[in-house]
This record gives structure tokens, C-alpha cells and sequence, in this order.
């Protein structure tokens, strides 16, 4: 086997390439690459494309495969999220300006390259992950590899349009309010928001909402990039590959309380019910159920318009902010007394919300109320009417990320002009093994990995 187009294939299928000689690190590297810059016309994934240093690693992981060593993601090309500092490229997080270099690399970063993964590229997001669109004056319009006329959603959507449309089989991205599972959900691939700790930061990200996890096509790619991430050895390899028993699977639609008119799409509905019924043909005893959310957004808000401020401090050239930013940097001002008491309700939020598993063991929920809007839908909008229209269309993940539990995004259908729809599996406290059994048995029967875009560059 050649594997020429790497996100077609798996991790798994590149890495057995790898191992048997069919193909190298360079060669795997080297297509990556071509990818990238070739779908920048189209896509515009990536903020930074490292050609040099990319192929300095690959050449790197070759020697290390001849040598003997067999780490999980020897040779093969990823791409990382524009908020994780990489050494020697700088962390805009989505803004304009000039940025100086990172000197040092995350600690993620750190765990991806010992393992011998080749970090082709930074890829893009939204000023400060705000949003579920990537677009902005820094490097202009992210698009979905199924619909370039649509958003791919946001705020990891680079990193996802990357996987999505074959540039690299997986990628690490970043979900404080949904910013992983959202744009899985609209480009067809798995996403993991992980546990709140799970993967090393170096550092609490907006006071404990966001945390890193992968987005691939597959949840085996997924969890081998969580394994390599949290350092773990196989842990999350070794789930993906068991059976997760039968399970009390609850089904829930209702968004929780935004103050905020938002409805449910009927044609996400009908996906996510259809993968309830997948689910319930596995074995799983489906029930309809509501978990007790209470007025969670009242810290939730605190905390992430406090980071806004906090990241937008550090942008060397503030001015060429997007007006919503400064906007939402002073409200942060504003709500910083109100940080303390925010995260001092989580504790009691958990137990309230959690009681919600003494009745099942997983919670499964829309990922998004609408399909990916168009891009360009969220311009010339005031702040005001940029969050009222964010809150709609994404009115479901964000309470996890208040209460620092695991959930997964699964592709859950298209709908019927072929755009992706995505359903997530939510789950308590350090619950991600088994929403990974979970969501690789549903896999199984779904088959969604083998579904990809035409290529329109």
C-alpha cells in the first residue's frame, strides 16, 4: 500500500505502512505538505505551514523507526491548533499582529514530538476561540471541506477542515465552550473534549473552561492522539478496542436555560434520534431524560469574557482586534469580581447536573441545534447579535466545559445537500473510556470513516 492522500487513511493504516516499509515518514510528510499549501486556496486551514521543520522531523522519525523504535505516532503528520505555543512559531490565537515566537513548546506539544509525530502546521481559529466560525481579518475565511460555501464551525474549525479534507488523519484542538466537539460535528469527524486535567496545559486556560483533545476521522486515530497527549500508554487504545457492556444510554434535547431564543433543528433531531435507535440496536436501553441544568450560564460567562480580557492583554497590537473582542474583554473587566464565586458553584453544579448518572450511565445529546451556517453569516453582526446567533446554533456543549467532564462528538448523518451533523456522548467525572467504548462501537455500524468530501482544489 502507497498512502499518498494521509488523511484518507487512518493513523493506524499510515502507521502499518510505516512498519511494514511500504511507505516513510519523508514521503508521508512530504504529501502532507503539498496538501496543505494546495487547500489553502480553498480551505485556508492553516495559519503556519513549517516545510522545513516538517521535514526535519519526518527525516528524524525515519531514523528513529530504523533504530527500532515503535512509539505510537512515529512519522506521521498532525496539525496543532493556533492556541498552543509551539517553539519557534508564534501563538496568535486567531489575532492580527506580530506575535513573537514561543521559546519553549506546550506541554502537549512536548509529548506529540517525543512520540515522534510530525507537526506539519499551526491551523487556524477564530480571535481567541470566540466564536463557531473561523473567520477573521488575520487570515481571512476557514471553509468545510463537504461545502466551501460553509463554515466548518469553530473555534478549533482549522484544525478540523485540515482532517476533514485530507491533509492530515488527525489533529489537536481546543474546547472551552464546545470548540473541539462543534466543528467535528459539522465536518463529519470524532472529537474529544477531555477531561478537565486529562492533557497537560502548563497552565489554566479561561479559569478552567478549556481544555486540548483531538479531532480525527476515526476514534482509534482519536484516542491514540489522547494517549499520546496525556501520556498515558495505551489506556485510551485499549477502549476504543473493548466492548463497553450494555449501557443505560439517556437521550436529551432540551438546551439548557441561555436566556436566549434557541430551537432544535428537525433535521439535527431526527439524526440524533436515529443515532439513539443505533444504539439501542447495539444492545443499550435508550431513555428520554433531562438533566437538572439550572442557571449554569451565570458562571459560565465570568469565566470565559475574564479570559477574553486576560488573552487580549497579551496581543501586542490591540487595535486590530475585532471590535466584538475589545467588546467582550471589557465586559471580562467588569465580571472579573464575579470569577471567584463562579468557580466556587462548580462543586455544587456538579452534584445537581451529575445526579443526572445515578439514573444513566452515558448522556447523549445534540452537538449543535442547526447544521454549519454559511460563512460569513456571523459578519457585520454587533457583539450582541454575534453571541444571541452563536448561542442558538450552539446551545448544547458548553456546559460540560463549566463542569470539567469528558464528552465526544460523533458524526451522526449529513443532511440533504451533504452537510455533516454530529451527536455527543457526555459522560461524568473522568468518564472517557467509556464514552470512547462507547462511541467506537457505534462506529462499527455507522461506517462514517469511509464518508469524505470531493476535493475541490
Amino acid at each position: 500500500m502507497t498512502v499518498r492522500t494521509p488523511a484518507f487513511t487512518t493513523v493506524a493504516e499510515q502507521v502499518a505502512a510505516l512498519e511494514a516499509g511500504e511507505t516513510t515518514s519523508v514521503a508521508l510528510t512530504r504529501t502532507a505538505l503539498e496538501e496543505a499549501h494546495a487547500s489553502q486556496t480553498v480551505l485556508n486551514a492553516f495559519r503556519r505551514i513549517r516545510d522545513e521543520e516538517a521535514l526535519t522531523e519526518a527525516e528524524e522519525a525515519d531514523r528513529r523507526r530504523a533504530r527500532g523504535d515503535r512509539t505510537p505516532l512515529l512519522g506521521v503528520p498532525v496539525a496543532i491548533k493556533d492556541d498552543v505555543d509551539l517553539a519557534g512559531l508564534p501563538t496568535a490565537f486567531g489575532c492580527a499582529g506580530d506575535f513573537p515566537d514561543a521559546t519553549a513548546d506546550a506541554p502537549a506539544v512536548a509529548l506529540l514530538k517525543q512520540a515522534g509525530a510530525v507537526i506539519i502546521g499551526k491551523t487556524n481559529t477564530p480571535e481567541l476561540g470566540q466564536w463557531p466560525f473561523t473567520e477573521g481579518p488575520a487570515f481571512g475565511v476557514t471553509r468545510n471541506p463537504w461545502h466551501p460555501d460553509h463554515t466548518p464551525g469553530g473555534s478549533s474549525g482549522g484544525s478540523a477542515a485540515a482532517v476533514a479534507g485530507g491533509v492530515v488523519a488527525a489533529a489537536l484542538g481546543s474546547d472551552g465552550a464546545g470548540s473541539v466537539r462543534i466543528p467535528a460535528a459539522w465536518t463529519g469527524l470524532v472529537g474529544i473534549k477531555t477531561q478537565r486535567g486529562r492533557v497537560p496545559l502548563g497552565g489554566e486556560l479561561f479559569h478552567g473552561l478549556t481544555v486540548l483533545g483531538p479531532l480525527a476521522r476515526t476514534v482509534a486515530d482519536a484516542a491514540t492522539l489522547l494517549d499520546v497527549t496525556t501520556g498515558s500508554d495505551s489506556m485510551f487504545r485499549t477502549a476504543a478496542r473493548r466492548e463497553p457492556g450494555r449501557l443505560r444510554i439517556g437521550l436529551s434535547t432540551r438546551a439548557p436555560f441561555t436566556a436566549t431564543k434557541t430551537s432544535l433543528d428537525p433535521v439535527v433531531e431526527a439524526a440524533v434520534r436515529n443515532t439513539a435507535e443505533a444504539l439501542a440496536n447495539l444492545g443499550h436501553e435508550i431513555v428520554e431524560i433531562e438533566p437538572d441544568y439550572g442557571l449554569i450560564g451565570l458562571t459560565f460567562l465570568p469565566r470565559s469574557l475574564t479570559g477574553v480580557r486576560d488573552w487580549a492583554a497579551r496581543v501586542p497590537e490591540k487595535a486590530k482586534l475585532d471590535p466584538r473582542t475589545r467588546g467582550n474583554a471589557q465586559q471580562g473587566t467588569v465580571l472579573a469580581g464575579a470569577l471567584k464565586l463562579a468557580r466556587a458553584l462548580e462543586p455544587a453544579l456538579q452534584r445537581r447536573i451529575g445526579s443526572v448518572f445515578g439514573r444513566v450511565d452515558v448522556l447523549l445529546t445534540p452537538t449543535t441545534a442547526t447544521p454549519p451556517p454559511k460563512t460569513g453569516a456571523f459578519d457585520g453582526l454587533t457583539g450582541w447579535r454575534t453571541d444571541q446567533t452563536m448561542i442558538a446554533a450552539c446551545p448544547y456543549a458548553w456546559p460540560w466545559n463549566v463542569l470539567g467532564w469528558p464528552g465526544i462528538n460523533v458524526p451522526a448523518g449529513q443532511t440533504a445537500d451533504g452537510l455533516p451533523l454530529g451527536a455527543q456522548l457526555l459522560g461524568p467525572s473522568h468518564a472517557e473510556e467509556r464514552l470512547i467504548s462507547v462511541a467506537a462501537q457505534l462506529e462499527e455500524v455507522r461506517r462514517w470513516h469511509l464518508r469524505r468530501p470531493a476535493r475541490v482544489w
